[in-house]
């Protein structure tokens, strides 16, 4: 897989995409990185990007001349590469909300490339986005101040999904989210912890009974915390019955 980024700061994706799980995935050929700077782009002796918005208003708005060759060049370098169709993301806040399905339809795409555009300052021209941009995927209702952040969140969940990236292949299918749910607590050494213990079914080393525990902690934090995500769900009878489980724990605890 290529992932390309046009973005006028292209040493703070490269330095955020050579750590963790991202970092190793790179260094074993899993994906590439290529970086586009506007900057190069430009014609004038200030390397001008941006300009003042039409109808007045405060900030600047990126020019899209600039971003057209950039984002022509990346294009350019994603056929080189084999990519027979690269696809332009603009991560925006007015983009589709990014969810683990999605990750995992960009991760697990064959022969797939993708150029993310990242914006700074009040935008890009939209001519620019009309002609260029194949979708808009946001990483939450908030502003930041500019695109790159919300790349590397993207780039770390694809490459988290791709075969080989991580050392268990069970961790990414045990994911927050994987499975529509939130991930259950997780505890390791030592066995008392300013006088919490950690729960006995977790070294009981009954596998059955592990398996039914985490479930239900994944339900009932979900339930919790998230519970818009349970609005669609349909649980299955063990599903049903460990949440009803949990929710009569709770109260039980409530009462005491």
């Amino acid at each position: 897989m290529r992932i390309d980024v046009v973005t006028l700061f292209p040493e703070m994706i490269a330095q955020a995409a050579g750590f963790g799980v991202t970092g190793r995935a790179r260094e074993r050929g899993l994906w590439h990185l290529g970086l586009w700077n506007p900057r190069d782009f430009t014609t004038d002796n200030h390397k001008t990007v941006d300009d003042r918005p039409y109808g007045g208003g405060p900030g600047m708005v990126m020019l899209g001349e600039p971003l057209v060759q950039a984002v022509a060049a990346a294009r350019a370098a994603q056929v080189a590469a084999g990519v027979a169709e690269p696809t332009v993301i603009h991560l925006s806040p007015a983009g589709v909300p990014l969810t683990h399905q999605h990750v995992l339809a960009l991760a697990l795409a064959r022969n797939a490339g993708y150029v993310l555009l990242a914006g700074r300052y009040e935008g890009i021209d939209e001519r620019l986005l009309t002609r260029e941009a194949d979708e808009e995927i946001s990483i939450g209702d908030f502003v930041v101040s500019g695109g790159e952040l919300p790349a590397l969140m993207l780039i770390d969940a694809i490459a988290r999904q791709l075969p080989g990236a991580l050392h268990d292949e069970q961790s990414a299918q045990q994911d927050s989210f994987a499975a529509g749910l939130l991930d259950c607590p997780h505890y390791t050494r030592p066995e008392v912890l300013d006088g919490v213990a950690v729960p006995a079914v977790l070294l009981s080393g009954h596998h059955a009974e592990i398996r039914r525990w985490r479930l239900k902690q994944s339900l009932g934090r979900t339930w919790e915390r998230r519970p818009d995500l349970l609005v669609d769900r349909t649980l299955s009878n063990e599903e049903a019955a460990l949440l009803a489980e949990y929710q009569r724990e709770q109260r039980a605890g409530e009462g005491k």
